[in-house]
């Protein structure tokens, strides 16, 4: 069996206690196979919190780089990508690799800062990388305290969160980037998010080319890991708000800002996208407006 040496791409911004978690349940990974390395590559978005400190402080191998608070999150990970790539940084919180420079590494792991890798969760990703195939991509579904999946592979025009199945993958369209296992293969194929997407949208159009280029990809079987912050701000759903709060929600850089929308609707959903790049904005002032009448 080849070594798998692993670079884990991680962002970070005002989460000092989120961060550090997630680096500590990497740290307690288990089960892996002989010989598995990584290197950790952390862009830190301008935190005030001092979260790069305590970094360096408590996980002293984890290369550390800190960026603007204008940075986006797809940005940051471009960039965290492109210093797996340099001559700089080595080794990460299960020690250093042996011997060889960071750009050496067999795969990617993209991990969001808010998600702790369940103990065994790293190798089960591993372990379906290696039934799916060098070229697949493996998705780590992600749950909730109420052990709810809140984060997956998604299906369809609709992006229909996968449910992963107990004991084997499950195909899947595109995915949310929380957990997300990139051989490198499939890197030199596809490349980074584009940054033309901002945040989410840079996951769903990544999984998107990485199927148009005929790359299979799957939901590893359980849950990889588990997202303990509490549930997100109901931002253009919150009831009892206006249609114009509401559609200046929905068309902000946490929803669906329309240009980075009407790039992904053209790529992905042609012939249907001028209806689909409407569709969010009208469901949204349609919802605000029956919210008002009922209230």
């Amino acid at each position: 069996m080849h070594p798998v040496h692993l670079a884990v791409l991680m962002t970070s911004h005002d989460r000092r206690a989120r961060t550090l978690s997630a680096l500590r349940a990497l740290e307690e990974q288990r089960g892996l196979p002989a010989g598995t390395t990584l290197g950790v590559h952390l862009v830190d978005t301008g935190s005030t919190d001092g979260t790069p400190e305590a970094v360096r402080l408590r996980h002293p191998a984890v290369e550390v780089m800190s960026v603007g608070a204008d940075v986006s999150r797809n940005q940051a990970l471009r960039i965290a990508s492109r210093n797996s790539r340099s001559g700089g940084g080595g080794g990460g919180p299960l020690g250093d690799d042996p011997g060889g420079p960071s750009h050496a590494w067999t795969h990617q792991l993209w991990l969001d800062d808010g998600v702790d890798l369940l103990r065994g969760g790293l190798a089960t990703l591993l372990r379906t990388s290696r039934a799916a195939g060098r070229d697949a991509v493996v998705v780590g579904a992600v749950r909730n305290a109420y052990g709810d999946t809140v984060y997956s592979g998604r299906r369809g025009r609709s992006l229909t969160l996968v449910e992963p199945a107990a004991h084997r993958p499950e195909p899947c369209d595109t995915y949310d980037g929380r957990v997300v296992l990139l051989p490198r293969g499939v890197f030199e194929t596809v490349g980074d998010p584009d940054k033309v997407f901002r945040h989410r949208m840079g996951d769903y159009d990544h999984g998107r080319r990485v199927r148009r280029a005929g790359v299979a990809a799957f939901v590893a079987p359980g849950h990889a890991g588990e997202c303990v912050d509490g549930p997100a701000a109901p931002g253009s759903r919150e009831p009892g708000i206006g249609v114009l709060e509401a559609l200046r929600r929905v068309s902000s850089a946490r929803e669906l800002p329309p240009r980075q929308w009407w790039v992904y609707c053209l790529r992905h959903t042609w012939p249907w996208a001028p209806y689909l790049m409407v569709s969010p904005y009208a469901r949204t002032a349609a919802r605000a407006t029956l919210g008002r009448l009922r209230a």
